[in-house]
């Protein structure tokens, strides 16, 4: 397993990230359309926070079951959490986000979130 940095734009928001990224998903939904993250998905437990709770700020809206997390300073959304259909707690990781990866090499599918 690899462990991954990221952080949001102005580093008040840091973390790490356990895995291998195989791949990445983009979604076409109302709120991924606009912020065009790559979206890379890991058992909560493999994301670590290494600055406080309190530098995000959380986003919700329809079935408020994802929490869209952001950087309250800056705005860059680092990740999100929601129950993966298992059940299992996830977290989406914002690949844009992670340190000195190369984003032309991660094959990318393409989600329609904006007809579900």
């Amino acid at each position: 397993m690899t462990t991954y940095q990221g952080s949001c734009h102005c580093g008040r928001v840091k973390f790490e990230a356990e895995g291998e990224i195989k791949s990445a998903l983009s979604c076409n939904c109302s709120i991924c359309q606009r912020k065009g993250s790559l979206l890379w998905f890991v058992p909560r437990a493999s994301l670590r926070l290494l600055t406080p709770e309190e530098h995000l700020s959380t986003y919700v809206f329809n079935k408020h079951v994802i929490q869209h997390h952001f950087c309250a300073n800056c705005g860059i959304h680092p990740y999100g959490e929601a129950p993966a259909p298992s059940g299992e707690a996830t977290a989406a990781i914002n690949l844009r986000c992670i340190e000195g990866i190369d984003l032309a090499a991660i094959p990318v599918t393409h989600y329609d979130g904006r007809s579900k």
